[in-house]
Formats: structure tokens, C-alpha cells, sequence
């Protein structure tokens, strides 16, 4: 009998090891699932990037559009756009950003928007334009493309950007490095998707009326825009074919329907005094063609380098030469024609103005 109790004692001694080691491989594999889930948490958080990030990344995109194209050096006609800018992204979602508005020196008629609030313009869209109504529509449009962070999301629905095997939350730099560098290819050649250009006709829509503006006018605008273009034989300058032009205009004249607001001709014509250059006469550089360079104001303002995340990549991220024609291929659809090559100044350095509550309210009494 004792000798049977000590057979059956050592059979259970026997199996513990193996009733042991089954519960253990499942516990494994449930602290596995719950770092995995952890880990595709991190991965969903590192796309949310700060406003600050935001921020950098757009003025690391402004940069280089500014390079290609050069900045208008009156300090006059920047104060009046960042006045009409201003009005609006003040009835935006995003109103406390730092809006910063810039003309660009060219003759092409584009318009870009940087993530972080910095919205672009070419002389050559100024005197294309004909009303503050106007002006206002397409800045509106670029203003909805910021305020609903059209870059950072669409890089989000296309998971152009995954944090790498070896990248943490504590790592972000190089992660985000990659957000910029996204970001900026979206911004340049426009790749947002038909939702989100439609997304920022209603915005224009909705800012204008806000601000007191005619909100059908983008619609006037990109009917002088498709005039111009018309014996073009490829698809050419700003919101060209994305989606088409035509179609575009019949959806805002759709969504203004008979509401009315401000037009404010003469204001605009008092500040503004460029005139379009017929699209067959704009003086063009050929894709490769190199970036103008810095003058030395220019490059000792850019010395000190951004602290942050590791932004200085961005500036690497494109060569020279292909910076150029990734820079010309901007502007509503970017279509290759002149507008996209247009020559631009030698210029880039900011013109920096400022405007306080009290202008931008006493502007906002003139759009009646």
C-alpha cells in the first residue's frame, strides 16, 4: 500500500510541471496581446501632434515655398492682406493660432497653406483677383485647410507615416521627422483627397459670410481663374481639376445660393495695384532648375537653429534641384503648366507685420 501512495505522489509531483506550464504560455500570451495593444496605442498618440509641433512643421514648409518663390518686400501690401486674413481666421476654429500671411513674388497664380497657420498668396493671384471678396474667399479656402488640419489627417487616413520598430514615445524626433516631411509633399503638390478641397470651399463659405463678405465670390474667382486657362493644354495654377474646375464652381454657387454680403472693390483696388500677367507671358523655369539663394539678411535671420524634435531633417529632406519642381508643382490641383514653373523672386526672407485688435476691428467696419 505505502509503496502505491508513493507511486501516486510521484505521478502528481509529475504532472504539476505539466498543468503549470500551459497556464504560464497563457498568461504569456496575454501580457503579449496587452503590449501589442499598448504599443498600437503609442503608435495612434504619436500622430497627434502638438500645435507647437504643428507649428515647426509648417514654418519648415513655408521656408522652402518661400525660397522657390521669393517674398514681396512691402511691408504695405502684407499689412492689408494679414488685415483681411486675419478677419477671418478670427471666425475659425482654430482662432488663437498665430496667423501669418504671405505674399509670394511671382507672377503664378497659386495660394499655399502651411500647417500651424500660415497661409501663402503670389502677387500673380492678387492681380488676378478683383474684390476684398474675392481675396477673401481664397484665403478662407487655405484658412479651412490649416483650421481642420487637412495635412496631419491625411497622412493619419493614409498611414503614410509608422512609428518604426525601435521608436518610442520617448524617441519622437525622427517619427515626427517623418510627419514633416509628409506633410510638406501633401502641402506642395496638394494632395489632399476631394473630401477635404470640398471640406474648405464650405469653410471659405462660412468665413466669408461670418466676416461680413460676399461668400459666392471664390466661385467669381475661379471663373476668371478657368477663363485664363482655357487654351492651356495641360491642367494649370490654382485649384485646377481637384476636383474640376467647373464642377467646383456650380457646388459654391450651389452652397452660396442667394445670400449676399460685402464685395469692397475700391478698398481693394487702393492697396492692391498688380495686374495678371496673361498665363502665355509668365516667365518659367524649367523643372531642376535650381532655388534662388539666400541674400545675406536672409540667411543670418535663419542661423539659429529651431530646437525641437529634430526638425532640421526637413531641410535635407529635398535636394536643391528637385526642390524646384516640387515647389513650382504647388497651387490648387498644381497642374504643370506655367503657374506651376513660374520664375520667382530672389528674395525670401519674411516681412514681418503686425496687427492688433483694435485695426483688425476698425478694418472689419470697412466691409459693408
Amino acid at each position: 500500500m505505502k509503496q502505491s501512495m508513493a507511486v501516486v505522489a510521484r505521478l502528481a509531483v509529475l504532472a504539476i510541471p505539466a498543468l503549470v506550464s500551459p497556464a504560464h504560455a497563457q498568461l504569456g500570451d496575454l501580457l503579449g496581446k496587452a503590449q501589442k495593444i499598448q504599443e498600437a496605442k503609442s503608435k495612434l498618440d504619436d500622430l497627434n501632434v502638438t500645435d507647437e509641433e504643428e507649428r515647426k512643421i509648417g514654418e519648415d514648409v513655408s521656408a522652402k515655398i518661400r525660397q522657390r518663390f521669393g517674398v514681396v518686400q512691402d511691408p504695405a501690401i502684407h499689412k492689408y492682406v494679414t488685415l483681411v486674413g486675419s478677419t477671418l481666421a478670427q471666425q475659425s476654429e482654430r482662432p488663437t493660432l498665430a496667423w501669418t500671411f504671405v505674399v509670394l513674388d511671382t507672377d503664378g497664380v497659386n495660394a499655399f497653406a502651411s500647417p500651424g497657420g500660415i497661409v501663402h498668396i503670389t502677387r500673380g493671384a492678387l492681380g488676378l483677383i478683383t474684390s476684398e471678396a474675392e481675396l477673401a474667399g481664397v484665403l478662407a479656402h487655405e484658412i479651412g485647410h490649416v483650421a481642420h488640419k487637412h495635412a496631419v489627417n491625411a497622412i493619419k487616413k493614409n498611414k503614410a507615416v509608422q512609428l518604426g520598430a525601435n521608436e518610442t514615445l520617448s524617441s519622437r524626433g525622427p517619427f515626427l521627422d517623418r510627419i514633416a516631411n509628409r506633410a510638406y509633399d501633401i502641402v506642395l503638390e496638394n494632395k489632399f483627397d476631394r473630401g477635404d478641397e470640398m471640406d474648405s470651399d464650405k469653410v471659405s463659405l462660412t468665413l466669408a459670410e461670418k466676416a461680413g463678405y460676399a461668400p459666392g465670390k471664390l466661385a467669381d474667382f475661379l471663373t476668371q481663374l478657368d477663363e485664363r486657362n482655357k487654351d492651356q493644354p495641360e491642367s494649370n495654377g490654382l485649384f485646377a481639376s481637384h476636383p474640376d474646375t467647373k464642377a467646383r464652381i456650380d457646388a459654391i454657387r450651389k452652397l452660396a445660393g442667394a445670400r449676399s454680403g460685402a464685395i469692397v472693390e475700391d478698398r481693394y483696388k487702393t492697396y492692391v495695384k498688380y495686374k495678371a500677367t496673361p498665363v502665355t507671358a509668365i516667365a518659367t523655369v524649367a523643372d531642376g532648375a535650381s532655388a534662388p539663394a539666400k541674400p545675406a539678411e536672409a540667411k543670418k535671420e535663419e542661423e539659429p537653429k529651431k530646437k525641437g524634435f529634430g526638425i532640421g531633417a526637413l531641410k535635407q529632406a529635398v535636394a536643391p534641384e528637385k526642390q524646384s519642381s516640387q515647389v513650382s508643382a504647388s497651387g490648387g490641383s498644381r497642374g504643370v503648366g506655367p503657374d506651376r514653373a513660374a520664375k520667382g523672386g530672389n528674395n525670401p526672407a519674411l516681412v514681418k507685420v503686425t496687427v492688433s485688435a483694435a485695426e483688425v476691428a476698425e478694418f472689419k467696419k470697412g466691409v459693408a
